[in-house]
């Protein structure tokens, strides 16, 4: 069985949207890409941080998910990375209400022995330096590494954040940040400016528009499913990361073609992600329901066409 890496924060959230508000809650890019990813045949684990206020409860709900915390480090008398947020009417965009960094502030990640040879890397939303840290430590080259990142490091940290780009196979960010990250408007230029910064292949998640896969010239794109109710867009992308990172972690296949498929995949869990606050989506569901659901996305986006001479 392969071994997928997953590198990111392990975290507390509150969040207020037009259909309601939580306190603190389970957050983090690590957790929502751990529980994607395991419904997927992979041996995973999660390289994070937390604090000792972080309750017992939340740890084992992922280990009963098959993934391996040994190296989640839990810092005695630390607080655990907590973020706030406020969704406008649209939920497209957001105002960041609070953001405590806490144990994250000095995180020094440590991979454990057995995922140092990890087959599949997912380097979740964390500082550059911290992404490069964890590559520097793998004793064996990775068949895939896939790298999310946000505006935030474009702002703050891009000589780091280059860098990273340079020595990753993928790279997941939405239409602003490619737009951001290249100048370019355009996301057919954008995903060919950062193609030439290192990555092979280039995602662009558009929200509930769909995502773009571009590798080489050539180009695939995957609608979002429509849904009835959406109340929480938190942790959308970083389920889908997880969906497309667990997915080719099982099948051992990284050609586009079938990173296609890995699109769908991850889109598919991030359509349930949104449906309920927080990781509450995800946490509830069953293989069967997500199974049931890809057909959804298969009905969608098949279809039979003749051309006419």
């Amino acid at each position: 069985m392969n071994k997928l890496l997953i590198v990111g924060t392990v975290a507390f959230d509150a969040i207020e949207t037009p259909f309601g508000k939580t306190d603190k809650i389970l957050g983090g890019a690590a957790t929502y890409i751990g529980l994607s990813a395991s419904f997927f045949k992979t041996q995973s684990a999660i390289v994070s941080v937390v604090g000792d206020d972080f309750p017992q409860e939340y740890l084992d709900l992922l280990t009963d998910r098959g993934i391996d915390i040994s190296a989640i480090e839990i810092v005695p008398g630390g607080k655990t990375f907590f973020w706030s947020g406020r969704y406008h009417n649209d939920l497209n965009s957001r105002d960041t209400l609070d953001t405590q960094l806490n144990t994250l502030a000095d995180f020094q990640p440590k991979v454990p022995e057995n995922f140092k040879d990890a087959d599949v890397v997912m380097l979740g939303n964390l500082h550059p330096l911290v992404q490069i840290s964890v590559l520097d430590q793998l004793t064996a080259t990775p068949k895939l590494v896939v790298l999310d990142t946000m505006n935030f490091w474009m702002d703050c940290a891009l000589p780091e954040l280059t860098e990273v780009i340079k020595r990753v196979d993928v790279i997941t960010v939405n239409d602003e940040e490619a737009r951001q990250l290249t100048g370019e408007y355009s996301l057919v230029k954008a995903a060919a400016k950062i193609h030439a910064m290192g990555p092979e292949y280039v995602v662009i998640k558009k929200g509930e528009h769909g995502a773009l896969l571009f590798h080489d010239k050539k180009v695939f794109y995957a609608p979002a499913l429509p849904l009835e109710e959406v109340f929480d867009p938190t942790g959308a992308g970083d389920t889908f990361a997880g969906g497309f990172s667990g997915y080719l972690a099982q099948s051992e296949n990284i050609s586009f073609a079938n990173m296609k498929n890995a699109i769908i995949y991850g889109s598919n869990l991030a359509s349930f992600c949104v449906e309920k606050f927080g990781t509450e989506r995800m946490v509830g569901l069953g293989k069967a329901e997500m199974l049931d659901r890809l057909q959804q996305f298969k009905s969608l986006t098949q279809f039979d066409i003749s051309l006419a001479e």
